[in-house]
């Protein structure tokens, strides 16, 4: 007679939530989080420039479906209602997210995912796109993350500056608070590979932990985008592996 194994449970919550950002300001977002028993790790997932799109929201159901707790802000709240296209164009030509509230929303989002009552403490942090340039910009004006992952941020190195964005982020690297992942094409423009050398050489610099991948051939801008044609399955498989390899040592 054989005995048939009945599964570990799996179960997963996935909602639109509000919660206070910056200066106490209400902003909305995505959280998604395991059922069970245990606790979890946060991860707060910045969207690309394109907004708080369904990619965005598969990818926290995917953290969430691997053990953590993933909330997704939608950066661009204060300025809808509205057409997402509409929103987006807007904040571009206001030259972007204000990085002062960025940061603070951010803190929000820290606040938001320690709140729930079966996360560990520990927070991490990835981007995708202009996420991954916030991303940076984040892990080094906070105390608050554990890791960060950087997915080909582009102008952490610029001189398009601007009263929003102020400050480039290569000169903030000193203040780096956690350790680093930066996953990049060797296609890619922005960052081109060589900012993504000069990044490395400041990490370096400063004696920061950090770990690069540049993915070589046909590998550029938006290679997680799945929805795009920029997507290289193979490329994001990878990364996917060391995300999770990554977070595994420093999030749990």
């Amino acid at each position: 007679m054989t005995t048939r194994r009945i599964p570990d449970y799996e179960g997963m919550l996935a909602e639109t939530v509000l919660f206070a950002g910056d200066k106490e300001a209400t902003i909305g977002g995505y959280i998604a989080r395991p059922l069970g028993g245990g606790l979890h790790p946060g991860v707060i997932v910045i969207h690309e420039v394109f907004g708080l799109v369904e990619h965005t929201k598969e990818i926290a159901r995917k953290f969430a479906a691997h053990g953590y707790i993933a909330l997704a802000p939608d950066l661009y709240y204060r300025e809808g209602p509205g057409e997402l296209e509409k929103i987006v164009a807007g904040v571009r030509q206001q030259g972007g997210v204000p990085d002062a509230r960025l940061i603070g929303d951010l803190e929000g989002a820290v606040n938001a995912l320690r709140s729930v009552a079966d996360c560990n403490g520990k927070i991490g942090c990835i981007g995708y796109c202009s996420g991954g340039r916030q991303t940076l910009l984040f892990a080094c004006n906070t105390k608050n993350l554990s890791a960060a992952v950087d997915c080909y941020g582009g102008r952490v190195i610029t001189d398009e500056l601007n009263p929003n964005q102020p400050r480039a982020v290569i000169d903030m690297i000193a203040s780096l608070s956690c350790p680093l992942l930066g996953l990049f094409g060797e296609m890619d423009q922005n960052p081109s590979p060589q900012h993504v050398s000069r990044l490395e050489e400041e990490l370096k610099k400063y004696g920061k932990t950090y770990e690069f991948k540049r993915f070589e051939g046909d590998v550029g801008h938006g290679f997680f985008a799945d929805y795009r044609p920029s997507y290289r399955q193979a490329a994001a498989v990878e990364g996917w592996q060391r995300i999770f390899d990554f977070y595994g040592r420093y999030l749990w």
